[in-house]
């Protein structure tokens, strides 16, 4: 709405020298990274560009800061002691869920609309949701990657369940599914004594006709409003994948009992819960003791998003950060015209065009429909999450030192991209899970070697340094490295192929430039990429006895 502008000529002082922030952006005309590399990858630019123009009003930015300042609160009793379990959010946030799943964020790729360019498009909307408010992508996300595991089960939960699931209405009643406009999915894995090992998991499911019935803790529960979640239990034959519903047909609530909510770093926005299945209804999802291989279609997907969303946060900063140094005079010079905060700024310039690059050329594999698409897009996820997101919290830190003392407090975004910066290379697989997934994939699956030999041949020439340093790549690990060496070895796969998909969108020089800066000859970027250096006997002498 129209307002008058703010006092500037105050009693003590006139306010100058400080950059004007505007109040409506454009996410996507305003986002050259995104715009280019969404293109490149075969998004719908046009279904992309009037969801950034339209959550890009400062009225949604307004609802973003009201969600996350209000976080869910959890309500397991009502006032006569009967049992809730619920969570209850800020208006806002159910008009922030309403906003990304009306314009297709969890059902694009699985509609008629989104056969061509799905997951490109689907991929231009997380990274614009997550630079308006990224706690509300966690539900979203994973209601988006449920749908290829309902494939595997029965024919009539799969089509109830996904017919809502691709539904362009949120609707967050508590209420059976079958009567639901529109619903979303969860994931419930994780328990204390096994983290990443879900094969250590003890929840136990017994049979209950043609249902099971689930008894045991689960550690980590994100959106647990979800109207259903895919979960593991240990069965007589193993380890198998079930959906749980929240609310059962009869109208009563299943026996998943919230413990307590999770006091987070970030994502505040977002409830992730403790929770416990007491006897809770369930349906099997695939084969008896195929669980993991059931629930991984669903980690796939997610894996996508968790590669995109680090770097919309590392634009977000970047964007940040360039309005501060443009609007911003030291020294009788503006900070973007002074020679060593340039060179700041077009390095991080370079880590967003990079991150975009990878990710979005991981989205377009996800489009492809032949078996070297399928290949790339299993190996390409991995390298693109474990890049972008070793980057993104040393990129937002720069972002912030661009900005001195303004970029430390709330009124701005930095501190809550700071917090979320962490958060994607946690879920579903931090740093060194991921590296052994790559070193397991490309052991397993030549088809995934082939596919990245093939993007490197299609680009050779374009680029002298990114033809040496594939050569000098393949000419170090003729073979796969020793599992020590997995993170310089995945993190230098990763930026080769970011820069060779910088090539591919048209950025040679680009290109060049990255791999010039982000690939240093001695060492890799970030911790764990140290080479001839002996781990044990510095262990020993630096940390407690007690640890060995």
């Amino acid at each position: 709405m129209e307002h008058l502008p703010p006092t500037e000529r105050l009693s003590t002082h006139e306010v100058e020298n400080q950059p004007e922030f505007p109040d409506d952006i454009d996410l996507w005309c305003d986002d050259p990274a995104l715009s280019r590399h969404a293109a490149a990858a075969g998004a719908d630019t046009a279904r992309l560009a009037a969801f950034g123009l339209e959550a890009g009003r400062a009225a949604w930015r307004e609802a973003a800061r009201n969600a996350n300042r209000c976080p869910p609160e959890l309500h397991l009793f009502d006032r006569g002691g009967r049992r809730l379990d619920e969570v209850r959010f800020h208006p806002d946030y159910h008009r922030l869920m309403a906003l990304g799943i009306g314009h297709g964020y969890a059902a694009l790729p699985w509609t008629p609309e989104g056969a061509e360019g799905g997951h490109a498009t689907h991929a231009g909307l997380v990274w614009m949701m997550t630079r308006l408010e990224p706690g509300v992508c966690c539900p979203m996300t994973m209601s988006y990657a449920a749908v290829p595991a309902l494939g595997a089960a029965d024919a009539e939960t799969a089509d109830l369940w996904r017919a809502r699931l691709v539904s362009a209405s949120y609707d967050p009643r508590v209420l059976p599914v079958a009567d639901k406009s529109g619903a979303t999915m969860g994931m419930a894995m994780t328990e204390k004594q096994g983290g990443s090992d879900v094969r250590r998991n003890t929840t136990r499911a017994e049979r209950d006709g043609t249902a099971w019935r689930l008894t045991g803790h689960k550690w980590f529960c994100s959106a647990p409003m979800s109207d259903g979640f895919l979960t593991l239990a240990q069965t007589d034959g193993g380890l198998t994948c079930f959906l749980v519903p929240r609310w059962l047909p009869d109208g009563t609530r299943n026996a998943i009992r919230l413990l307590r909510l999770k006091d987070k770093l970030g994502d505040r926005a977002n409830a992730s819960a403790e929770i416990e299945y007491e006897r809770a209804f369930a349906l099997q999802l695939g084969d008896t003791g195929a669980g993991v291989r059931t629930i991984i279609r669903m980690v796939h997907h997610t894996r996508l998003d968790t590669a995109i969303a680090p770097a919309a946060i590392m634009s977000a900063a970047l964007g940040e950060a360039v309005i501060w140094a443009s609007g911003r005079y030291a020294f009788q010079r503006r900070l973007i015209d002074q020679p060593l905060m340039a060179r700041v700024l077009a390095e991080i310039a370079l880590e967003v065009e990079g991150a975009a690059a990878l990710g979005f050329g991981v989205a377009r594999a996800f489009d492809g429909s032949d078996e070297a698409d399928r290949a790339m897009a299993r190996i390409g996820v991995a390298l693109a999450k474990y890049l972008n997101n070793r980057r993104c919290t040393a990129v937002v830190h720069e972002a912030m030192e661009v900005m001195g003392g303004m970029g430390y407090v709330e009124d701005t975004p930095m501190p809550l991209l700071f917090r979320q910066a962490p958060l994607n290379g946690i879920w579903e697989g931090a740093g060194n899970v991921i590296c052994l997934d790559i070193l397991r994939t490309l052991s397993r699956e030549p088809a995934a070697m082939d596919a990245l030999s093939d993007i490197f041949a299609e680009t050779a020439g374009a680029s002298a340094r990114l033809d040496r340093a594939v050569a000098e790549f393949r000419a170090t690990w003729p073979r796969l490295p020793a599992e020590i060496d997995a993170r310089l070895f995945a993190e230098r796969l990763a930026s080769i192929l970011a820069a060779a998909f910088l090539v591919r969108a048209g950025q040679a020089e680009i290109a060049d430039a990255y791999v010039r800066t982000r690939l240093p000859a001695d060492r890799g970027l970030s911790i764990g990429t140290a080479t001839g250096v002996d781990p044990h006997p510095i262990l020993k002498a630096l940390v407690p006895a007690a640890a060995f």
